[in-house]
């Protein structure tokens, strides 16, 4: 089963990082400026996480293949890792599916 790991960016931030059972980075958000929001991030991912309707699939500029997942709201609340292949993106958005619902929490 992935975990969220929450850390403690150089400026004082927080942010989290989905990881799959593999240990890859999966899911990567943005900053909040306190632990508190930095969790209802997390829980906003767990919620929406199986719902394939709040996933962007994108293409970067250097063609590379990305994701994004939104809240309810339409606010992004994670940002996948750069893919070479759309299939892979794919893969990507699956592993995210399956492990952010039920994904436990360490403090790193």
């Amino acid at each position: 089963m992935g975990k969220f790991h929450l850390k403690i960016a150089k400026d004082g931030q927080f942010y989290f990082n989905l990881k799959a059972d593999n240990n890859q980075v999966i899911l990567s958000s943005e900053m909040y400026t306190t632990k508190a929001a930095c969790l209802n991030g997390i829980e906003s991912v767990k919620t929406n996480s199986s719902q394939d309707g709040r996933y962007d699939s994108l293409t970067a500029k250097n063609g590379k293949f990305y994701f994004t997942l939104k809240a309810a709201n339409g606010q992004v609340i994670g940002t996948s890792e750069m893919y070479e292949s759309e299939a892979a993106r794919d893969n990507g958005i699956a592993s995210v599916k399956k492990n952010g619902p039920d994904a436990g929490v360490v403090e790193d």
